[in-house]
């Protein structure tokens, strides 16, 4: 019996290590002051970007939201709540990318970006008049049935101490 406990804590150790392997490997970003508001991560596809703040108050030590990069920008990627999308890879999703910001102001405090990808359930479309391959997210809802277009969705964690 203690021998399967062992295993079975091993293999959930070992999912848990192949489903924490990211797709970009990046290097931990620039430590970032308290009431700054910072780039964490750009999603051309989905016409977003994501920001974050340092709040400097220990109850919620960081403030993060998407933001619609232009008014113009035609999405050819949809951005999901997590809550809802409720990304894993047993639903389809893919950890694309791991961004680690560091606090300047409060040393060993991190705030953790998790950005999760679904691809596009379509075929690759055929090559536009300037040789690329696009989809934009208006006319992939009105084909409906070739397929949901891709889609992105970020979590954010706390790693370490806040301070204040």
């Amino acid at each position: 019996m203690r021998h399967a406990v062992l295993l079975s804590a091993l293999a959930l150790t070992a999912t848990a290590a192949l489903a924490a392997t990211p797709e970009i490997k990046r290097p931990v970003g620039a430590p970032q002051a308290n009431g700054v508001t910072h780039l964490v991560r750009g999603i051309p596809e989905a016409c977003a970007w994501l920001e974050g703040t340092f709040t400097g108050n220990a109850a919620s030590p960081y403030r993060f939201a998407p933001v619609r990069s232009s008014p113009t920008c035609q999405a050819r990627a949809r951005l999901l709540d997590p809550a809802k999308a409720q990304p894993s890879e047993a639903k389809g999703w893919k950890l694309n990318d791991v961004v680690r910001v560091p606090s300047k102001d409060c040393p060993g405090l991190q705030a953790v970006v998790e950005v999760w990808r679904k691809p596009s359930a379509t075929s690759a479309p055929d090559l536009d008049a300037q040789g690329r391959a696009r989809i934009y997210l208006q006319d992939a809802k009105n084909a409906g049935s070739k397929g949901a277009p891709a889609a992105y969705t970020a979590k954010v964690a706390i790693e370490g101490k806040p301070c204040g």
